[in-house]
């Protein structure tokens, strides 16, 4: 599905050279790289605070953690997202309330958002999926009626602009919180665990870099309860070679989703991805839908032919048995539903060539015939 080895060995040389940096100076937490990925990535994603943690998942908890949230308050989110985005709420003994997502986008569906809202409700998340914004004009003056809180997930969109009330922004720095992941296959990926939370709020940053380190801000003298989540050294000198390259990155992955479309796009039993006017796509995956209930078959084909393809998500978190005693009833949600029996994701990276993309959509299209 992605193809690190060959990312890596075009960018061997630097890396290489800013790993042994790192065993040269020995400062394996919190070293240099770290402060300087931290700067450079504020500077890219034109943020005035980026907190850098060990994962994608810690950056969400420590987002909600920073919020005063009491147990028992409720956070709107999407049933069509990964386990982590509803795992911390359920962590921090909040309420998840799971709504369904628009069967073109994939994201949340900001009407069914606002029914969703109760005097409970404190918070919502919306989650860039696959590379894309959810609405966030919509969301954002919901959140705004309401006197509620947004943490982006875009752990999948890094990089992603949006048009935000008639000016530009990078997914992620719209809400009072963004988290990203830099798990390995992300668009900006390290060596292992990564991420971190983005604000322009200096209250929330001041408290999120507390919680990340033991709840302190003065080695010893803890002000209160925070966990230990911290960016390697390591990776950090990864991802000050790749942030550079990040925009190349994205623009690369759009390039071979262009190719996909242009072949697949007449087909009447796949639909496409759909893109929005107002953000620019990022492809942390591409996701088609296979109609007519021929998914699995197409899937079981492409392995015949070592091709391989993903199914993001093959059940919808409503219906997960670890989220039942967590919600109030199970609620239908048929959109999400229906997704979890359409979606078939492609192989998507920065190093696919015209000849790899053409193996893999004659595959598919043969299968049709």
């Amino acid at each position: 599905m992605v193809d690190l080895q060959a990312q890596y060995n075009r960018l061997k040389p630097e890396i290489d050279s800013e790993i042994a940096k790192v065993i040269e100076q020995s400062a394996f937490i919190n070293g240099p790289a770290v402060k300087t990925f931290q700067s450079k990535l504020e500077k890219y994603l034109n943020v005035k605070h980026v907190i850098p943690c060990a994962n994608g998942t810690d950056a969400l908890q420590v987002a909600l953690m920073a919020l005063g949230l009491k147990e028992g308050d409720e956070i709107i989110t999407s049933t069509f997202t990964f386990i982590a985005t509803v795992e911390v709420i359920a962590l921090l003994k909040l309420t998840p309330v799971l709504v369904d997502v628009d069967l073109d986008t994939f994201m949340l569906i900001p009407e069914q958002v606002e029914a969703a809202i109760t005097d409970k409700t404190k918070a919502i998340i919306p989650v860039h999926l696959f590379g894309q914004g959810a609405d966030m004009n919509q969301l954002m003056s919901i959140a705004d009626k309401h006197q509620l809180k947004i943490v982006e997930d875009a752990a999948q969109a890094i990089g992603s602009n949006y048009q935000f009330n008639n000016q530009i922004q990078k997914l992620g720095t719209i809400g009072d919180v963004g988290c990203t992941s830099f798990f390995p296959s992300k668009n900006l990926g390290c060596f292992g665990d990564g991420g971190a939370c983005f604000t322009n709020n200096d209250e929330l940053a001041a408290q999120m870099r507390m919680i990340i380190n033991h709840g302190s801000e003065k080695k010893y003298f803890h002000k209160i309860i925070g966990i230990n989540s911290r960016l390697d050294t390591v990776q950090a000198a990864i991802l000050n070679v790749k942030l550079k390259e990040l925009n190349d990155f994205n623009t690369r992955r759009r390039r071979a989703a262009d190719f996909y479309d242009g072949a697949l796009k007449d087909h009447p039993e796949i639909i496409i991805p759909a893109r929005t006017q107002i953000c620019t796509h990022t492809f942390h995956q591409y996701t088609l839908r296979i109609k007519n209930g021929k998914r699995d078959d197409l899937q079981a084909h492409l392995k015949d032919q070592g091709i391989p393809s993903m199914v993001y998500y093959p059940v919808p978190l409503h219906q997960q048995e670890a989220f039942e005693q967590f919600l109030k009833k199970t609620p239908n949600l048929p959109n999400a539903v229906l997704l979890s029996k359409e979606v078939l994701s492609l192989p998507m990276h920065t190093e696919l060539t015209n000849e790899k993309l053409t193996f893999i959509t004659d595959a598919i299209l043969a299968f049709f015939e």
